[in-house]
């Protein structure tokens, strides 16, 4: 037989001999999805309530912007800085670039005049008379009289200066969010004025916060919450 029948015979045979494409195992590239278990979204939440409260334990340096409310509130801005700085808790700068959060917010500080008007009177009225006749070889007679009268009127009119302060104000971080807000009022406390008793519930209000954030946080991470350290 002449070699090139040969060469077309022994390639036939190996053509004969591969496998068909449909024969060709294929490999599955999509891989089933995985359910999320209940446990894992609650170890999710619990790492946004975690979150949330270190955003304001992260605070460290404080800027207080001016507040809303004039002259008086300027004033009282300057006693929340002081108080603020009393705790220990926070870096207090005048650079707002540098600061983590910003307090701010409005307040006032206003003295005013309580006026009380108060009428009191006292009458008091007595009558009392007496008379006698007879008839006989002589006339007896007699008669007798008395009346008593009193009245007293008094008024008071009282003026009582007070002084009344208040702020209500917010920490924000540098995106804009509220960490933290409170309102305070005060009247005067028994060694300090009203403007120096709102600056210093300011401060104590926040270090109460914090203590209280500060708690959750390390509940939250403790063993046995679902969180995992």
């Amino acid at each position: 037989m002449p070699p090139a029948i040969l060469l077309f015979a022994a390639l036939l045979g190996q053509a004969a001999q591969a496998p068909s494409p449909a024969a060709t195992p294929k490999t599955d590239e999509h891989q089933p999805s995985q359910a999320v278990s209940p446990a894992a979204t609650a170890k999710t939440e619990a790492h946004s309530g975690a979150d949330a409260a270190d955003s304001l334990l992260e605070v460290k340096r404080i800027y207080v912007a001016q507040l809303t409310g004039g002259t008086q509130a300027d004033a009282l801005r300057e006693l929340i800085i002081a108080s603020l700085d009393s705790t220990k808790l926070f870096v207090l700068t005048d650079n707002p670039d540098r600061a983590d959060a910003i307090l701010k917010g409005a307040a006032d500080d206003h003295a005013f005049t309580d006026t009380f008007d108060s009428d009191e009177s006292i009458n008091a009225h007595e009558n009392g008379g007496k008379f006698g006749s007879g008839s006989s070889s002589y006339s007896k007679s007699g008669g007798g009289y008395a009346g008593l009268s009193i009245g007293e009127n008094e008024s008071h009119h009282i003026k009582e200066r007070k002084h009344e302060a208040y702020a209500t104000v917010r920490l924000c971080n540098r995106d804009g969010d509220v960490l933290w807000s409170t309102t305070q009022e005060s009247n005067g406390a028994k060694f300090h004025g009203a403007s120096a008793d709102v600056a210093a519930k300011i401060a104590r209000q926040l270090s109460l916060d914090i203590e209280k954030a500060r708690r959750n946080t390390t509940r939250a991470r403790s063993p046995g919450s679902g969180e995992t350290r």
